[in-house]
């Protein structure tokens, strides 16, 4: 099964956690603030983190940008509030799934399993890419193999949620995607959670396309399209 880290301040969130992931056959550490996190992140491998927020040292928001620095391990971030703040702070940090207190452990480890097969769908998809492959709109230069994104020359900085997203759209330039074909595709066919997550990460890759955020149409009622007839 899986290695899991679980970083939280509050000790009996960590071994009710680490209770319901052991009964499902993981191995579990343990962590109580987020510089500890980041240390045991260099010093080991883990398949996933579960990550909360409000912690002392170092909040989870700053661990997780300190993770990504080094690591591409998957990140599920827990948190007191559900704002859209908190929750575009989190992916655009680099999480992977964000879960709001008080959660059930059962659907916690659901979201585990979720994320890891998203992992393991996308490592073989990944390495077929042996063959650089670019995609250039305009002042959009995309390269699907490298993962790398240029804006008018600047490279743009996106979390990897973002990148599956992007390529995604990118590789169904003037298709009407569906929210469900785009939550599918990206975050995968079993995805358990809000989804208004899509909305988010949208928000964020116009963000991050800049003066280029209007290729990115909203279907509504429907879903998004990449309009490749805006380019210029």
């Amino acid at each position: 099964m899986y290695k899991i880290l679980i970083v939280d301040d509050e000790e009996h969130i960590r071994k009710i956690i680490a209770k319901y992931a052991a009964f499902e056959g993981h191995s579990v550490e343990e962590a109580g603030d987020g510089m500890t996190a980041v240390q045991m992140c260099r010093q080991g491998q883990y398949d996933i983190v579960i990550l909360d927020i409000m912690m002392p040292e170092l909040d989870g928001f700053s661990a997780c940008r300190e993770i990504r620095k080094f690591s591409s391990v998957p990140i599920i971030m827990l948190s007191a509030r559900g704002e859209e703040y908190d929750k575009i702070n989190g992916f655009d940090g680099g999480a992977d799934d964000y879960v709001v207190k008080p959660f059930s452990p059962k659907e916690l480890m659901m979201r585990v399993g979720a994320v890891m097969k998203r992992v393991k769908a996308a490592a073989p998809a990944e390495e077929e890419k042996s063959k650089n492959k670019i995609v250039e709109l305009g002042g959009l230069v995309a390269d699907l193999t490298a993962r790398i994104v240029y804006v008018d020359g600047e490279r743009a900085e996106m979390s990897p949620k973002e990148y599956e997203l992007f390529f995604y759209m990118l590789e169904n330039r003037n298709v009407a995607l569906t929210r469900d074909q785009i939550l599918s595709a990206v975050w995968g066919y079993d995805y358990f959670g809000d989804d208004r997550t899509l909305d988010t990460h949208i928000k964020l890759l116009r963000r991050s396309l800049g003066k280029y955020a209007d290729y990115i149409v909203t279907l509504r009622g429907v879903g998004y399209r990449f309009d490749t007839g805006k380019i210029i």
